[in-house]
C-alpha cells in the first residue's frame, strides 16, 4: 500500500476525471492510471467505472472512499502531532526540494544562513516534484524549491502560494573533456558514430525540458542509460560514459576545473529558474524570516 494511491483515489473521486485528477496530482495520466489500478489490485475489486463519462465510483469505490479519506486524515494529523512534539522548543524551518536543488543550491544557502543565525534549525525533504508539491499543499513543509521552465511548470495554486524566482540555472549538454575530445563529440555533427546519451526519464520534469529543447532537430545520439536523478547521471558522465543535459549548478565546479566541457553551443542549452513557493500568511518565526530573506 502506498499513501499516494489513497491521495490519488481521493482526488479522482472528487474530480471524476482522470485528466484533471492527474494534473492536480502533478503526474502523467498514464502514471496516475497505473496507481489507481494498483490500488484496485490491492483492494481486490474495481473502484472506478471507466465506461461512463464522467467516470463514476463503483459500489466498492463508494464504500472505500470514506475509509481512504479517514486514513489520509489520521496519518496527516498523527504526522503533524509527532513533528510538533519533536520540535519541542526548537523551531525547524521545513523545506521540500528537488534532489539536485537540495544538493547544489539549497544546502549551501542554508549553511550561510546558519552562520548568520546560529540558532536556525532546518529540515529538508529531497524528493520528486510531485511529492514536493504534495508536501507543500498538505502543510507538511513551509517552503518548496523547484525548477520553473516555460515548457513545463509545477502544478501549484499560485493564488494560495506565493512564488519567488531565486536564481537562473541553465540546463546545458556536457561531457567529460577527455572523452569529448577523443571522439570529437558535438551535437551539431550528424555524421560519425552516435554519441552515447545519458538521458532522463522521458516524462520526468527534466526529461520534458530536454525534449522541448531539442525540438524537431535531429540528434546523432544513442541512449545508453536512463535515470531520473541528476547526481546519478553526473557520476556516469564523469567516468566518460557519454553526455547529458545537466543543470549548471550541478557541474559548475567540474566545468571550471576542466573536467567537463559543453558539447553544444547556446542553442542547445535552455534556461531553468530555481523558484521558491510558500504561503506567507501561514509562516511564523524563523520560517517567515527565511522567506523574507530569499
Amino acid at each position: 500500500m502506498d499513501l499516494n494511491w489513497l491521495l490519488d483515489f481521493e482526488c479522482l473521486a472528487r474530480t471524476l476525471n482522470f485528466t484533471r485528477a492527474s494534473d492536480e496530482r502533478n503526474i502523467t495520466q498514464s502514471a496516475f492510471s497505473r496507481r489507481i489500478k494498483a490500488l484496485e489490485s490491492w483492494v481486490g475489486l474495481p473502484l472506478v467505472n471507466r465506461d461512463t463519462y464522467p467516470v463514476q465510483l463503483t459500489e466498492a469505490g463508494q464504500q472505500f472512499l470514506p475509509v481512504a479519506v479517514e486514513v489520509v486524515g489520521q496519518l496527516a494529523d498523527t504526522r503533524r502531532a509527532i513533528r510538533d512534539a519533536d520540535r519541542g522548543d526548537r523551531e525547524f524551518v521545513r523545506f521540500s526540494a528537488l534532489h539536485t536543488i537540495s544538493v547544489n543550491y539549497l544546502a549551501p544557502r542554508i549553511e550561510k544562513m546558519q552562520l548568520q543565525s546560529p540558532g536556525l534549525r532546518t529540515r529538508v525533504i529531497s524528493d520528486s516534484l510531485a511529492t514536493c508539491c504534495d508536501l507543500l499543499a498538505a502543510g507538511a513543509v513551509d517552503i518548496l524549491l523547484c525548477y520553473y521552465h516555460h515548457s513545463v511548470s509545477p502544478k501549484i495554486d499560485e493564488e494560495t502560494f506565493e512564488r519567488k524566482d531565486l536564481a537562473r540555472d541553465p540546463l546545458i549538454p556536457v561531457a567529460a573533456k577527455d572523452a569529448a575530445r577523443a571522439h570529437n563529440w558535438s551535437l551539431d555533427r550528424t555524421d560519425g558514430p552516435p554519441i552515447p546519451y545519458l538521458a532522463y526519464e522521458r516524462l520526468s520534469f527534466l526529461g520534458i525540458v530536454v525534449e522541448n529543447t531539442v525540438g524537431k532537430r535531429s540528434l546523432n545520439v544513442e541512449t545508453i542509460y536512463v535515470d531520473s536523478l541528476v547526481e546519478t547521471i553526473k557520476r556516469r558522465l564523469l567516468q566518460g560514459g557519454g553526455f547529458a543535459w545537466l543543470p549548471q549548478t550541478a557541474v559548475l565546479d567540474e566545468i571550471v576545473s576542466g573536467q567537463l566541457v559543453a558539447i553544444g553551443d547556446a542553442d542547445w542549452s535552455t534556461p531553468l529558474t530555481i523558484s521558491a513557493f510558500a504561503n506567507p500568511t501561514l509562516l511564523e518565526g524563523s520560517a517567515s524570516d527565511i522567506w523574507n530573506q530569499l
